[in-house]
């Protein structure tokens, strides 16, 4: 899975010179991820290899959610009141209806969610001083991409590669189109 389009150098200019609310959004979307990966065991229980696979990721996503509020903490920063992420929001618009294409574009899009984090985590990680925080976010990116490739072997588990390749590659130019229309902030999309 290849992004089509990079990360404007702005949107790093906009993380590092507003970290502490980048820090904050990162938690969220932490937070978010385990909760959408036990949300897909919730709606398809009968699929065994998801289920197991869900349970692994919600635990390991609320395991950097944990390590997202120590970082917070140690700042002095609590955490906000639930918002909607209008880069996720927008590729939800994406999903279409029928339970096959439906449950296909939920797995695609989390795979592309998690692609862009990879990117997006190994920018901040490559601009930060050396220590602990750069440290955090190579370990964060290294997390993603293991992730991205969950969802995308979950997506051949149940459907065939002639239904994933072409749905995958709209996706991407979706994701790409949404990706130049949202303004840069602080926040990992």
């Amino acid at each position: 899975m290849e992004l089509r389009r990079k990360s404007a150098p702005e949107w790093l200019d906009a993380v590092l010179g507003d970290f502490d609310a980048f820090l904050l959004d990162h938690a969220a979307c932490e937070r978010k991820a385990s909760a959408t990966a036990m949300s897909l065991v919730a709606h398809y229980p009968d699929r065994p290899e998801l289920v197991g696979a869900m349970i692994d990721l919600a635990a390991e996503e609320l395991e950097h959610f944990r390590r997202v509020w120590r970082r917070l903490a140690e700042r002095g920063l609590t955490l906000g009141p639930d918002q909607k992420d209008p880069y996720v929001v927008r590729l939800q618009r994406e999903y279409r209806k029928g339970s096959r294409e439906y449950f296909l574009d939920r797995l695609l899009v989390s795979g592309i969610v998690e692609a862009r984090g990879c990117e997006r985590f190994g920018l901040v990680a490559a601009a930060l001083p050396a220590g602990d925080l750069r440290d955090f976010y190579r370990e964060i990116a290294r997390s993603e991409v293991r992730h991205r490739g969950i969802f995308l072997e979950l997506s051949r588990v149940y459907f065939d590669d002639s239904e994933i390749g072409p749905r995958l590659d709209e996706l991407l130019e979706v994701e790409a189109r949404v990706l130049a229309e949202l303004p840069p902030r602080a926040a990992v999309h």
